[in-house]
């Protein structure tokens, strides 16, 4: 019998968090969410140890969530998709380097976050 995969969501703005809960959860996920600090989804993902991460790049405190999954990186290679509306070429750029799943730019519908997943093979078909 298969465990249920955690996914740990990373979304400062609220109803956004429940929302990629929602959508993680009618795909058979268990959700891990209403993280909003880069710290505190360091220290969750050491403590979970999610099969995926969603991440939003711009979060609360003084770090963002690129600078946490580098961290992250130091202990874990779990699949991370970044769903950010920061769409510039600098956040692209320094996301490639915690080798990111994918990145979506907000908004994101069901079926793109689906589709994502299908393609980095998180889920079946």
């Amino acid at each position: 019998m298969s465990e249920t995969k955690k996914v740990l969501i990373v979304e400062d703005d609220l109803i956004l968090n429940l929302l990629y809960e929602s959508y993680m959860e009618k795909l058979g996920f268990e959700t891990e969410g209403e993280l909003v600090y880069g710290k505190t989804a360091i220290e969750t993902a050491k403590k979970v140890k999610p099969d995926l991460i969603l991440m939003d790049i711009s979060l609360e405190g003084d770090m963002d969530g690129i600078q946490a999954m580098t961290e992250i990186r130091k202990f874990s290679d779990v699949p991370v998709i970044y769903i950010t509306g920061n769409s510039d070429k600098a956040h692209h750029e320094r996301a490639k380097l915690t080798n990111y799943t994918d990145y979506l730019i907000k908004p994101i519908e069901f079926n793109e976050l689906k589709a994502s997943l299908i393609k980095a093979k998180i889920i079946k078909s």
